[in-house]
């Protein structure tokens, strides 16, 4: 018996460490070659490097209708104001400023000031969301009791939505007082904790929509959701929320609950009400499609599938059970039996694998946008979206949406004087002008303009791109 016990646990064991072998359920690589996309570009402006070596650290870009000016982020707490003709910089705000107390927590790469969103009415004289705009941060103050807790685990720091009101909304600067905190999150690891916030470009006043705050909330870090929390409805962690920044019927009375968010009639008590879409794992950006309204979130997988999914109200996008199309089982493995047969989750539009050969280790998927626009045609009606570390730039049609897998990916390359490059490679010969090292990673990010002007960040040379025809 002893022996058959002992061969038994080996039997047990082999398998266990078999099932723990990082597979791939892309064994077709991303299409390299056919059908790519050439764009031209140019450097519309350049983020200040705060002093040493290291660059600017863009999350987000956008377009701010009343004051006629964008805004761009530096995760370390600048807020700055750019010219819609581009080139020079303004710092709007400083977040990190010592006189408002926040203290943003920049350590590593994944933690800062994460994103930022300005009320539709911040413009506007006279109604509730003038002057009003909303940041989104990690914070290294953890003295004040937290909204949403995990659990369990640490306590790494905090993530904080914000409130700031300008008086003059059309200032060079900030003018207002010390911002108002929404809602907090005790983070207990130290990765994945935020993600974007926005209003529906494209709702109009008085429509359901209108002045409503979407967020990503990421699944509290670690790896593999430790506690279970994205599956999990009475935790905002891991899902996608949805609030009223300027109503008050919440918990903490500080903010509103839209009444037509999904679970607002929810028949169990501890299902949190500003939950939109739940099973997320990092829904680190997300973008509408101005044709249809149809909204999208690219989800960073955990170490096997990345993935762009719909998001529809009351979704539920699978993680942890899933990751991407596949039963998800661990940090190395998914199930390639059964792929998309819970009819009760919502499965990716496109999806890759992390072990693909463009890419580097611990690829990370980062939305773009839907260009519905004209000005530059060869990518009219195309969902575009890239991996973060490499920098490659991808797209699907818009019109044709996929039904998961990589094969309908294709790149989208860069003309430089001639030459077709990608992103990296630009970073690179940037840094060499500038007298710094070649960086070996991109972190990717996208913005957009007035008029659908597509604009490309990165965390390596401190330049902003505005693709052009």
């Amino acid at each position: 018996m002893s022996f058959l016990r002992t061969f038994a646990s080996v039997i047990l064991a082999g398998a266990c460490a078999f099932a723990q072998v990082p597979n791939d359920p892309f064994p077709a690589p991303i299409n390299a070659t056919d059908d790519i996309v050439k764009v031209s570009f140019v450097e519309f402006a350049t983020l200040p490097d705060l002093g040493g070596q290291q660059p600017s650290r863009p999350m987000v870009l956008v377009d701010e209708p009343g004051t006629q000016r964008l805004f761009v982020n530096d995760m370390r707490g600048p807020l700055y104001t750019v010219p819609r003709g581009g080139k020079s910089v303004t710092l709007y705000l400083d977040i990190n400023d010592p006189r408002w107390g926040v203290n943003v927590n920049s350590s590593g790469n994944e933690r800062g000031f994460q994103s930022f969103a300005f009320h539709p009415q911040f413009g506007r004289s006279g109604t509730p969301g003038f002057g009003r705009f909303y940041t989104y941060t990690d914070t290294a103050n953890t003295n004040v009791a937290a909204d949403f807790r995990p659990g369990d685990g640490g306590h790494t720091h905090d993530t904080v939505l914000l409130e700031w009101t300008a008086k003059n909304p059309s200032a060079a600067t900030y003018d207002g007082g010390a911002p108002r905190e929404l809602m907090r999150f005790e983070q207990p690891f130290g990765n994945h904790n935020g993600g974007q916030i926005a209003f529906n470009p494209l709702a109009a006043p008085n429509s359901a929509d209108y002045g409503l705050l979407y967020m990503g909330a990421a699944d509290g870090g670690s790896g593999g959701d430790p506690f279970n929390l994205s599956q999990n409805l009475a935790h905002a962690f891991g899902k996608m929320l949805r609030i009223d920044p300027l109503g008050k019927n919440s918990a903490n009375g500080k903010y509103g609950i839209p009444k037509d968010n999904p679970y607002v009639n929810d028949n169990d008590p501890n299902t949190l009400a500003e939950i939109y879409a739940s099973g997320v794992r990092n829904p680190q950006r997300f973008a509408w499609d101005s044709q249809n309204g149809n909204l999208f979130v690219a989800d960073i997988g955990q170490n096997i599938v990345e993935e762009v999914s719909q998001v529809t109200k009351g979704a539920n996008l699978g993680w942890n059970k899933w990751e991407g199309s596949f039963g998800f089982i661990s940090r190395q493995a998914v199930s390639l039996e059964k792929p998309r047969s819970d009819p009760k989750m919502t499965y990716p539009i496109v999806e890759y694998g992390q072990v693909d050969p463009l890419l580097q280790p611990q690829s990370a998927v980062t939305m773009g946008m839907v260009y519905r626009r004209k000005e530059v045609p060869q990518l009219a009606n195309l969902l575009i979206f890239g991996d973060n570390p490499t920098g490659e730039v991808f797209y699907v049609s818009a019109d044709k949406l996929p039904n998961g897998g990589q094969d309908p990916i294709r790149r989208i390359l860069f003309n430089d004087k001639g030459e077709t490059k990608t992103l990296l490679q630009l970073i690179k010969e940037k840094n060499v002008a500038q007298g710094k090292t070649p960086s070996t990673r991109a972190d990717l990010r996208f913005g957009e303009g007035p008029n659908g002007e597509i604009f490309i960040l990165n965390k390596r040379d401190g330049v902003i791109r505005q693709i052009v025809k």
